[in-house]
């Protein structure tokens, strides 16, 4: 599937990208719940997920009273 196949925005995350998009919906990963199970760490070993959709991610968890998995 290509990335212009891809949603801008998935479920309650933040705008992303679409390649990190692609790779949180190959895992599984829909919403800020199910990210904050996962560790920086693992986010960034996803194909398509970089530093910027981690920041990105961290912010809007923040904001939510959320944190990653240490």
């Amino acid at each position: 599937m290509s990335t212009r196949d891809l949603p801008a925005r998935i479920g309650d995350l933040p705008a992303i990208g679409r390649p990190a998009n692609g790779a949180l919906l190959e895992a599984g990963i829909t919403t800020l719940d199910e990210v904050a199970r996962m560790s920086e760490k693992e986010l960034l070993a996803l194909h398509g997920v970089g530093p910027r959709a981690v920041r990105l991610l961290r912010e809007a968890l923040d904001e939510r009273g959320l944190a990653f998995r240490s």
